[in-house]
């Protein structure tokens, strides 16, 4: 079996906490426990494995990454440029732990929104009944690892029939080098609710570290999310993230993924659409260059009849950097009249860099209406030749070309100033190339 990081200090985990007196309730720590117990019987994946084959990450077994420390010396104004003006609502993660000095929580009687622990108590029934019930552990050894060291977590519970009319936003922070953060997110939207959130990932400085993030999100009948999901890391460090979502009754779930940094990262999207007329909408983009290496899982799992999924995913990929897409669309034999797209669009930018691309579709119905493709290719000689043929250079026709691939995704997200900042993050990158 492959050593895992630190692996001594996990196993001295649960003793430690054995010793001295805890907030959390007893489940939780029974489910520290058996996270511990099924890290100590899995190993770390190879290219060996399928769902692994296209992503090396044996360099993680080589970092003797601690966990993060909980102090931070980060005052608001070191990370104003990251907030975005129209949420009013904030939670602050430093290195997994919440900070809440650097956050912004409105007192509402319409909202349940805070660090984690915070509710063990008081929402222990419902908090049992959702955390970990989603993206489980028992053969994912990085959500195994997650629930192991789960301390602070974002929290939110949008009530029945509540629209939360501002954005969301959490922002996760990363400033320790050489070691690793375990973030956590829990989304509960009731029947009738529906609310945007915002997830980010940022470092302040480049420096090599990993994250391993799990996300699980619950939506109740007729309950609607619009989750945008911002990875921006350091392009020194290891992204490792899950997210799992449940989807019941008339519910829909929006989704926008863009990913920017990381030396690898590595992003696990899972849908169960597990009652009649669910819905959701998938949106990606991976821009790399250099060394970097994203990999994006995706898994669409349609239960019941009348659910409708759409997913288009885009990689730009320079230098000798290398993209992988595997998105998997699963109709139940029970899934009739179900609707699904599904498209991988992918732009090479030079000779060295590196697309592996595999749309799947596993029909178990006949009454069904779906349809995938996949495209890798260079910018278009005559699309440059036309821009060059009005003015421009050759540069800056292949960066407007460049830029207007990945602003398609970009341009669905619905907050105008983390729009206009991630286009500007794309028009940067495509002109340093």
């Amino acid at each position: 079996m492959t050593e895992l990081p630190h692996a001594n200090y996990l196993a001295g985990l649960l003793k430690s906490w054995s010793g001295k007196p805890v907030r959390p309730l007893s489940w939780l720590n029974d489910l520290r426990a058996r996270a511990i117990d099924r890290v100590s019987q899995q190993a770390l994946p190879t290219k060996r494995d399928e769902e692994w084959r296209f992503t090396d990450i044996s360099t993680l077994t080589h970092l003797p990454y601690l966990p993060s420390r909980p102090e931070t010396h980060l005052q608001r104004h070191d990370i104003d440029h990251l907030f975005l003006s129209e949420a009013r609502i904030r939670l602050v993660f430093v290195d997994g732990y919440f900070q809440q000095q650097l956050s912004t929580i409105q007192n509402s009687d319409d909202l349940i929104i805070g660090n984690l622990p915070d509710f063990s108590a008081s929402h222990s029934s419902i908090l049992e009944s959702h955390l970990t019930q989603y993206a489980a552990f028992d053969h994912n050894i990085f959500a195994a690892l997650n629930t192991a060291f789960l301390r602070d977590g974002a929290l939110l519970i949008i009530p029945k029939n509540t629209t939360i009319a501002d954005p969301i936003h959490l922002l996760f922070i990363a400033t320790q080098p050489e070691v690793t953060s375990y973030t956590r997110c829990l989304l509960i939207g009731e029947a009738g609710s529906n609310v945007t959130l915002v997830e980010e990932y940022a470092a302040l400085e480049q420096f090599a570290y990993i994250n391993n993030s799990v996300t699980e999100i619950a939506l109740a009948a007729n309950a609607q999310a619009n989750h945008i999901r911002i990875q921006r890391e350091s392009k020194q460090a290891f992204h490792l993230a899950n997210c799992s979502v449940a989807l019941a009754h008339a519910s829909r779930y929006l989704s926008t993924s863009i990913s920017l940094g990381s030396q690898i990262s590595r992003y696990n999207l899972d849908i169960r659409l597990a009652e009649e007329a669910a819905e959701c909408s998938v949106d990606g983009l991976a821009l790399i260059s250099d060394n970097q290496l994203a990999d994006t899982h995706t898994c669409i799992d349609h239960v019941k009849p009348n659910g409708t999924s759409h997913q288009q995913h885009k990689c730009i990929v320079d230098g000798s950097a290398h993209a992988v897409f595997n998105g998997k669309i699963i109709v139940r034999p029970h899934a009739q009249r179900t609707n699904s797209s599904q498209s991988s669009r992918n732009l090479l930018l030079s000779k060295t860099a590196q697309i592996d691309t595999k749309p799947q579709l596993e029909i178990f119905a006949d009454d069904v209406k779906c349809a995938h493709g996949a495209t890798v290719g260079q910018l278009d000689p005559e699309e440059i030749f036309y821009l060059k043929s009005r003015g421009l250079s050759e540069l800056s026709a292949r960066n407007l070309l460049t830029f207007a691939f990945g602003a398609e995704i970009i341009s669905r997200i619905s907050i105008p100033s983390l729009r206009q900042q991630l286009e500007q993050a794309v028009l940067n990158q495509t002109q340093s190339n």
